[in-house]
C-alpha cells in the first residue's frame, strides 16, 4: 500500500485520543501496512495512525534501520527529562528543544494479538514518546516550556503550510 498523507497541525485529528484497537480485522492489517510504508520514508523515525487520520492506538517507527509497529502501546519512561532537539512530520519545517525523558519503553500487541514491547534510549526513546503522545491527542509543541512554545506557535503562524 501507498504512504497516506500527513495530516498537519490544526486538523482536529491530531487533538483527538486515539480509540484502543478492540479486533485485528483487514481494517487494521491495512492501517498498519499503511504506516510501515509511511514511515520508510527518508527522514521519518515514526508515524502515528491519526498522523494519516486514523484514530486507533497505532504507530510505526524507523529507527536504526529497524522499522516495525505497535498496537495499544502503554509507554513508561524514566530518568529525569532533558531537553531535546525535535520536529514532527505534522509541525514540517519547526524543530524545538523538548523536554523528554533519556529512556522509554512500551508494552503492546502485534496482529496476532502477540504482546511486545519495545524499548531503547536516544532516537527511540523519544520517538516512542512522540508516537505515543500523538496517540494521547497531543503534539511536541504541547510539551515545550513557555517561551519556547511562544516561539514555536509563532512560526507556527508565520509558515506557508498553516
Amino acid at each position: 500500500m501507498p504512504e497516506r498523507p500527513i495530516r498537519l497541525f490544526g486538523d482536529p485529528v491530531l487533538k483527538t485520543v486515539s480509540a484502543p484497537v478492540e479486533q485485528v480485522d483487514d481494517r487494521v492489517r491495512g492501517l498498519v501496512a499503511d504506516l510501515i510504508d509511511s514511515v520508510k520514508l527518508p527522514g521519518r523515525a515514526g508515524v502515528a495512525a491519526s498522523q494519516i487520520g486514523v484514530n486507533l492506538r497505532a504507530f510505526s517507527y524507523n529507527v536504526d534501520g529497524e522499522v516495525g509497529y505497535i498496537l495499544n502501546p502503554e509507554l513508561e519512561v524514566t530518568g529525569e527529562k532533558e531537553l531535546i532537539d525535535e520536529g514532527c512530520l505534522s509541525v514540517p519545517g519547526l524543530w524545538h528543544k523538548t523536554p523528554r525523558h533519556p529512556f522509554a519503553r512500551v508494552r503492546g500487541i502485534d496482529l496476532d494479538g502477540n504482546e511486545i514491547e519495545l524499548s531503547g534510549t536516544g532516537l527511540m526513546a523519544q520517538a516512542l514518546q512522540h508516537e505515543t503522545d500523538h496517540l494521547d491527542g497531543l503534539l511536541y509543541l504541547d510539551r515545550l516550556e513557555k517561551d519556547e512554545r511562544r516561539l514555536a506557535m509563532k512560526e507556527v503562524r508565520e509558515s506557508d503550510w498553516f
